[in-house]
């Protein structure tokens, strides 16, 4: 879920588009619903997402997904999958500071969280265009810049072994039954999509006590750290509010799609707002200077296992992360990346700053590792099905 820059991403999706003949009205008749309704794995306080007319979710589509997922031979080594930057174990994240592809090429940012995806309007770290979990898996596959599958060019080829691969054969044809040739790209984008999408994670402990009553679900510890958490001396909430923790959120239950990007002080390398290129943000899209710097806020469900942090992975521990904000920005005093954080002027208003005891960072830890859902990563319907 690293993006690549916008005006690259944006001709490599309109060029293998066209060439796929991608469209809304090409969808069969059993991909738009005949298929027995998809059961959410959801607790009834949780809204559904929302999921594209032209790609409903079936079982075996989903299940198609998860095989693909999970298949190395989509890369262009042989031993590299969607899994590589994006392990269960780790709520869908690697453990690694940026991403690292297929060729070993370090791209610039840090690989998000899957969890609960399919309530995100907007995807990867800085790009307000896309939307679209269909379209966002041609990049990993087929991108250059940076390289993560590394299979541009090689779409005739994919599509040929997954033609004579007797399982997927069996796979494309039984989710796509009308289609006379069903192993194709769209096809493919289409299940990995609705695997995604199937990525659902509520059931933490905090998710127990707050929407089941379980008193005892939590510590005391726990409970203290929510309150620091919802206060207005620290403002957690208001960027990671929400059933998701964040404030960038769509669901069946919204009148409107909710997105935002925020600047937090990370960085404030010319003492004019800079970030070190390339991660400067959307205003690589926009080309707006007060964007410079403003990231999605990413969820924090499973934050405890999904260090290091930042879109940059700069901010290597929850203790770390809650410094930077405690001093309303990093300061980092030497070195090319060095400035002031909390003077930078594109800086979100939230970022003041806040006074606060170690006993109370404990607590404030404690709450964050209550958002650590274990069904989730240990759910066998995640998990690598080539094992």
């Amino acid at each position: 879920m690293s993006n690549p820059p916008l005006n690259l991403a944006l001709a490599f999706i309109l060029s293998i588009c066209l060439s796929i003949g991608w469209s809304k009205t090409m969808a069969t008749n059993n991909d738009l619903g005949v298929a027995p309704a998809y059961e959410w794995n959801l607790p009834d306080w949780t809204p559904k997402p929302i999921v594209p007319e032209d790609n409903p979710m079936t079982m075996e589509k989903v299940e198609l997904g998860r095989h693909l997922f999970y298949e190395p031979r989509l890369s262009i080594t042989g031993e590299y999958s969607c899994a590589s930057c994006h392990q269960q174990s780790l709520a869908f994240t690697d453990g690694k500071p940026v991403a690292v592809g297929s060729t070993n090429q370090k791209h610039s940012r840090n690989s998000m969280s899957l969890a609960n995806i399919a309530y995100n309007p907007v995807l990867t770290w800085a790009n307000p265009l896309m939307t679209s979990l269909e379209n966002q898996a041609l990049i990993p596959i087929f991108g250059e810049h940076p390289i993560e599958m590394g299979m541009v060019g090689k779409e005739q080829e994919m599509m040929g072994w997954l033609e004579q691969d007797p399982k997927y054969q069996q796979m494309f044809q039984s989710v796509f039954k009308s289609e006379k040739k069903p192993v194709n790209v769209k096809n493919m984008t289409k299940a990995l999509a609705s695997f995604q999408r199937s990525l659902v994670s509520f059931n933490s402990p905090y998710d127990r006590y707050r929407y089941l009553g379980e008193e005892n679900a939590i510590s005391p510890a726990a409970k203290r750290g929510e309150k620091l958490f919802n206060s207005e001396e620290m403002e957690c909430f208001h960027c990671h509010g929400g059933i998701n923790f964040s404030d960038s959120i769509q669901h069946e239950n919204l009148a409107f799609t909710e997105v935002a990007f925020h600047n937090t002080g990370l960085y404030n390398i010319d003492g004019k707002g800079g970030y070190p290129v390339p991660n400067t943000g959307i205003k690589e899209i926009t080309q707006q200077a007060e964007d410079m710097g403003r990231f999605k806020v990413p969820t924090l469900r499973n934050i405890a296992l999904t260090a290091p942090y930042m879109h940059d992975g700069s901010v290597a521990t929850l203790r770390d992360a809650i410094a930077h904000y405690q001093a309303g920005g990093r300061t980092i005093s030497q070195g090319e990346l060095a400035g002031i954080g909390s003077q930078n002027p594109y800086k979100s208003g939230f970022i003041q700053g806040f006074e606060i005891k170690e006993s109370e960072i404990d607590d404030l830890i404690a709450f964050l590792h209550s958002l650590t859902d274990e069904e989730f990563v240990s759910n066998a319907d995640y998990s690598d099905p080539h094992n």
